[in-house]
């Protein structure tokens, strides 16, 4: 008998986990254990892993102004596809108006103690680290990734001088690649606990009083795969999108059960490399920025939030105010940690920055659990998306082995 694929056992995982979350409710958080002992292993793996795949993927593009070109194609398409998404979240909130005729609970209101917030510059610069060490212990991802690109790019400028680092990096690279492979193999049973205990824990919630911000939440999600994704995919990235959606599947499990974007890139590499069979000197720098500041269901959401608050509270907004909204939410986005629940911060800050009250938190915070599903989900697909298109227009993808699955 054939042996199945470690996709098709991670979706299989993902499915037993939603039925055995349903059967057995809160009883089945007895199994937390193995999806914790998953999770640990998968953040075990993500400092390195980054570290050396950026490093590696920075000096195989020897030719300083491809490098230049591609950083600046990778950074446009995460900014603009998220600035896109905050005008969907903004168009579709007003459409479902989830905040008109609702009623808030006191109780819940004041269950979420809002904690002090840094200002836009002390953000940006706690993004610059000041001890590599500290910042790789503390998984500041941004500080990492800043690091590496610097150090990437003196390689490449000191060329075959630094042979043996280059050669020293790659070969840790692939040996991190193997790790990742290994740690995989126990993912089906990850990811079926993680999702059990989701379920069974968070399940109920989504009927409550918030269901139509769910709702909402998840149809700007389903706008943005569907609508924009697949219009990138179509006209940039030249990959027709059943092909794409089936290959993208084991992602959304992993995300699904990790609610993490970083926690997720063993999985979004291994895609991107075997699945779209882009080069490595591409995703090897695009993924791990992409897990840190490619927030597309984050710029939907912050920009949906800001309205629902805005109409429990009654306040009305201007086109001026919109726009504002919209370009802070992706500025936001950019900001926000890849790790659980860094929104729920992100969305404080912005409700503060539009002098809006932040006492509808106590209520979002409590069903957070169940749209970051749904957003970490968008944002690695973004990803993936974003990595495919630039691949394309760089010559750095090679799919020609299957033509019936790439648009002429």
């Amino acid at each position: 008998m054939k042996k199945l694929s470690l996709s098709t056992r991670v979706f299989i995982g993902f499915g037993l986990g939603i039925l055995l979350g349903v059967i057995f409710g809160e009883k089945i958080l007895v199994i937390k254990i193995i999806g914790d002992i998953f999770l640990k292993l998968i953040k075990m793996l993500t400092v390195p892993l980054v570290f050396f795949s950026i490093i590696s993927g920075i000096t195989n593009l020897t030719d300083v102004n491809k490098l230049k070109r591609v950083g600046a194609k990778i950074l446009g398409m995460y900014v603009v596809t998220t600035l896109l998404a905050g005008f969907i979240g903004l168009g579709i909130a007003h459409l479902i108006n989830p905040g008109i005729g609702f009623q808030i609970d006191s109780s819940a209101i004041g269950s979420y103690e809002a904690t002090a917030m840094n200002s836009i510059s002390d953000t940006l610069l706690a993004m610059v680290p000041d001890n590599i060490i500290n910042a790789m212990a503390n998984t500041n991802m941004m500080g990492i990734i800043i690091f590496c690109a610097i150090f990437g790019c003196a390689m490449v400028m000191l060329g075959s001088k630094v042979s043996v680092v280059k050669d020293f990096i790659v070969q840790t690279t692939d040996i991190m690649y193997k790790m990742t492979a290994i740690i995989m193999e126990t993912s089906p049973f990850g990811v079926c606990a993680l999702m059990a205990c989701a379920i069974g824990q968070y399940g109920p919630k989504i009927f409550g009083p918030l269901g139509k911000f769910i709702l909402c939440d998840y149809l700007n999600c389903a706008v943005i795969v569907f609508v924009m994704y697949f219009l990138i995919l179509k006209f940039m990235g030249k990959v027709k999108f059943p092909y794409f959606m089936r290959k993208i599947l084991p992602l959304w499990a992993m995300t699904a059960a990790t609610t993490s974007s970083s926690g997720s890139l063993p999985v979004t590499m291994r895609i991107t490399r075997d699945d779209f069979k882009v080069e490595e000197e591409l995703y090897g720098f695009s993924l791990p920025l992409g897990a840190t500041i490619n927030m597309n269901a984050g710029g939907a959401y912050y920009s949906a939030a800001v309205v629902f608050a805005a109409q429990i509270y009654g306040v009305p907004l201007t086109l001026t105010q919109e726009i504002t909204i919209v370009i802070l939410a992706t500025l936001i986005s950019v900001g926000s940690p890849g790790i659980p629940g860094g929104g729920i911060v992100m969305t404080i800050m912005l409700l503060t920055t539009m002098g809006l009250p932040v006492d509808i938190m106590g209520m979002i915070a409590g069903i957070y659990k169940i749209i970051d599903i749904a957003h970490t989900t968008i944002n690695c697909t973004g990803d993936v998306v974003s990595t495919i298109a630039v691949a394309r227009s760089e010559g750095m993808i090679h799919d020609e082995y299957s033509e019936k699955h790439t648009v002429a």
